[in-house]
């Protein structure tokens, strides 16, 4: 498959996932003809042309998910930096119309990392949201209000090298979770983080959890563990735009020196033997870029784990509603549970369960 077929398959999965019709979705995709840098035609041009007809009709969010494609799947080039901007200035724009969604920007050896958050206070759990390799943060975002009214000190964020996110993804990036729980400690109760954390950032979260206790609770989405990273045999499979966005995410000058960096994110089963949290993990039976053995791995490892599957490639975009109404509530059971445990107890709610 070409590289503009495969952004175009790629981009009717994300726009369903973003809440998009596949019929405008496919509208959209018939007028580009190519990838290639100020033409009209082009990927970026035309995704942006229809964020600012939404823009211009007063749909700012409709705005922000046009945008977001027109800068999918990363902001390499001029015209996908310039829709980058567009996205975050737009939707800054429309949480101004709302009541307390606040930005947040924090600084790491002169990179940096932005925020969405809303409901902060100190008597408040935090519930940390990221993303994957390909989703901004302005994705998630329009979920702040609803968090809020459910009670959490709500942030939305992106993984090391998405968006806003000027940091390098690496090996150690899941240091940079316990950060932002310093940054945010006088803002939310940070010892008891819920992590809301999909696909790539969901490997993050259970990678921190293990020597973070502030962390609690990790729900994830299609998140790979250990094969994707280690398994030689699985990466043919691997779509070429997952690949060449690591690739750019990492900092990796080709393909071949990812793949030797790649083994070095494997969690281990002791590392993952460790963790004494709820994990919730959404997996797609069709996943075209996490192999099933990712579950097989948490299953025969951790304590306290549940599943949902969803008959559907990765992410499962044809079931938003029916995943998120059971990561929602997931979370508030386990936030209900949780306040007969003992403070500063991390021992499992209810045995290994799938």
């Amino acid at each position: 498959m070409d590289h503009l077929e495969e952004l175009k398959e790629f981009a009717r999965l994300h726009a369903r996932g973003q809440g998009m019709t596949p019929e405008h979705a496919t509208r959209v995709l018939a007028r580009i003809t190519n990838d290639t840098t100020g033409d009209v035609g082009s990927w970026a041009a035309v995704w942006t042309a229809e964020g600012r007809a939404a823009a211009e009709r007063g749909d700012l969010l409709d705005a922000c998910r046009h945008y977001a494609l027109a800068r999918f799947p990363y902001h390499g080039d001029p015209d996908r930096r310039r829709a980058q901007r567009l996205c975050v200035d737009t939707f800054d724009q429309w949480r101004r119309g709302q009541d307390g969604i606040e930005r947040l920007e924090f600084d790491h050896g002169g990179e940096t990392v932005a925020c969405w958050a809303a409901g902060l206070g100190r008597s408040r759990p935090l519930l940390l949201v990221m993303g994957g390799i390909v989703s901004v943060k302005e994705q998630w975002a329009p979920l702040l209000p609803l968090l809020r009214r459910l009670g959490w000190a709500a942030v939305v964020t992106e993984l090391p090298g998405v968006g806003e996110n000027t940091l390098t993804y690496g090996p150690d990036s899941w240091r940079t979770l316990g950060l932002l729980l310093d940054h945010l400690a006088d803002r939310a109760r940070v010892d008891d983080t819920s992590m809301l954390a999909l696909s790539f950032s969901g490997h993050l979260a259970l990678r921190a959890a293990v020597e973070d206790p502030r962390i609690r609770r990790v729900l994830t989405v299609g998140a790979p563990v250990a094969a994707f990273f280690a398994d030689r045999t699985w990466w043919p499979r691997v779509p070429g735009i997952t690949a060449d966005t690591l690739r750019r995410l990492t900092g990796s000058d080709d393909l071949t020196q990812l793949h030797a960096l790649l083994p070095e994110f494997a969690l281990t089963p002791k590392q993952l033997g460790q963790l004494r949290i709820p994990v919730r993990y959404v997996a797609s039976s069709r996943d075209e870029i996490i192999p099933d053995t990712e579950r097989t791995l948490l299953r025969d490892t951790l304590h306290d784990v549940r599943f949902r599957t969803f008959d559907d490639v990765h992410g499962s975009p044809a079931h938003l509603g029916a995943m998120r109404r059971w990561l929602i509530t997931q979370l508030l059971w386990l936030r209900v549970a949780r306040r007969g445990a003992r403070p500063g107890s991390r021992a499992p709610l209810g045995g290994r369960v799938a």
